[in-house]
């Protein structure tokens, strides 16, 4: 069935309603009464400095880590909000596409291999790669930029063409809601905007996309809502201007720092002081 014909498959909202999460042994809890909503046609960025949980997010969403209390929907007015926990793997996997953190494969792959398993979930248990998916994995490695590191195996890749590569993979899946969890990491700063700029692109086509990232800057210039997290609990949240305010900033990163004004878009701009800052003249 194609996406336009399965009305769960349109633009759909990715939604964390008041979720809790308390690892094992912690006294205090990783998430605690987190709300996000990620819609159609934008970017949605959750930031905030380590361990303020912002992976234990995405986690939640993959089911890695039980939730103490709240849920998590993602769906349409015209097909309903489905908690993911009902949802089977496969049925999840066609409507998120995940790119998480971490991840490493257990046998190195071809790079079309690799990317071709974003399209496992559209396929019958033994049916063959059809026409529309070999389309999509080509669609997906162009689009990511590493059309070149075709034919090669995923061992011999460097950590940012890897990383492309996972995003790749995702593109692939075709899904309506995109989340990815610190997706620059190992990039040089052209690649880095390239991917900030297909998000973008994405964003703009009606794809919903939830991004975590400790890019701040990049985040201010993209996202149009951006939540950001300080020990687990919702510090701010609203467009760039309402985060990227010094007081807030300055509590949640615990340095000194100023917002100043991106001179090529305008956005808010963060930019830290040295440690000196500390005992400056307020």
């Amino acid at each position: 069935m194609s996406r336009a014909s399965n009305p769960a498959l349109l633009g759909a909202t990715l939604a964390f309603h008041h979720v809790s999460v308390r690892y094992a042994g912690r006294p205090q809890r990783a998430l605690d009464q987190v709300s996000v909503e990620a819609a159609p046609g934008q970017i949605t960025a959750v930031v905030g400095p380590n361990g303020s949980g912002k992976s234990t997010l995405v986690r939640t969403l993959l089911r890695r880590v039980p939730l103490e209390s709240g849920h998590v929907t993602v769906g349409n007015a015209q097909a309903g909000h489905i908690p993911v926990t009902t949802l089977h793997a496969r049925d999840l996997a066609q409507r998120v596409a995940i790119v998480p953190q971490r991840e490493e494969p257990v046998l190195p792959l071809r790079v079309e291999e690799f990317v071709a398993l974003g399209r496992h979930m559209h396929r019958s248990a033994f049916g063959g790669m059809s026409d529309a998916d070999h389309h999509a994995v080509q669609q997906a490695v162009h689009r990511a930029g590493i059309a070149d590191a075709l034919g090669r195996r995923t061992d011999t890749l460097s950590g940012g063409e890897w990383q492309r590569v996972r995003i790749a993979r995702a593109l692939a899946q075709a899904a309506p809601v995109l989340v990815l969890d610190e997706p620059t990491t190992f990039l040089d700063i052209a690649h880095e905007m390239a991917v900030f700029e297909l998000l973008d692109e994405l964003a703009k086509q009606g794809q919903t996309v939830l991004l975590v990232s400790h890019q701040l800057n990049l985040v201010a210039r993209f996202a149009s809502h951006i939540v950001l997290l300080h020990r687990g609990a919702v510090a701010a949240a609203g467009d760039a201007t309402a985060v990227m305010r010094g007081e807030i900033l300055e509590r949640v990163y615990e340095w000194p720092l100023v917002v100043t004004r991106d001179p090529a878009v305008g956005a808010p701009a963060l930019l830290p002081l040295r440690g000196s800052g500390r005992h400056r003249d307020q």
